[in-house]
């Protein structure tokens, strides 16, 4: 597997990537993502590529991204983070989990801290983070689907 900053070379292939309605509870589109991040610079679309295939998608968001959930400037967020639902079960979110850091200091040096924030309600999710390496510090904020666990990861 392999994680590559989005450009519109694969924009086929995000034309493949399904998700469920269950999925779209908690994350948005690879497609609403890339249009946000064409709008904000601090946005970097990044594909979790498996020979060829995209199988999982999330944003890497610096700069005001990252406000709301940590007053670490040196942080990164993780936000819209989705595995193909034909390719859930595979083991390819903890995959792409397990090569964000050297990712993230081979592109962006500098950043020591990971930030995400889950719904309390994804439990799932909420599983694959800790089991990845991330802590749940106690803090909580409000998302537009609910209370969200913001987790971090220390580089």
């Amino acid at each position: 597997m392999e994680l590559i900053i989005y450009d519109q070379s694969y924009n086929p292939i995000i034309q493949t990537y399904q998700l469920t309605e269950d999925q779209l509870m908690f994350t948005g589109t690879p497609e609403e993502s890339i249009l946000k991040a064409e709008k904000d610079l601090g946005r970097y679309p990044i594909l979790a590529l498996e020979n060829d295939k995209l199988v999982t998608f999330f944003v890497l968001h610096i700069n005001e991204g990252v406000k709301p959930y940590t007053n670490n400037e040196k942080a990164i967020l993780i936000r819209a983070f989705s595995t193909d639902t034909r390719e859930q079960g595979k083991g390819y979110a903890s995959q792409s989990l397990q090569l964000l850091p050297p990712f993230i200091k081979s592109h962006f040096p500098g950043v020591n801290e990971i930030v995400l924030a889950v719904n309390v309600r994804n439990i799932a999710a909420q599983r694959l983070y800790k089991k990845c390496g991330f802590a749940d510090e106690g803090k909580r904020t409000m998302g537009p689907s609910g209370e969200l666990i913001v987790m971090s990861y220390y580089l």
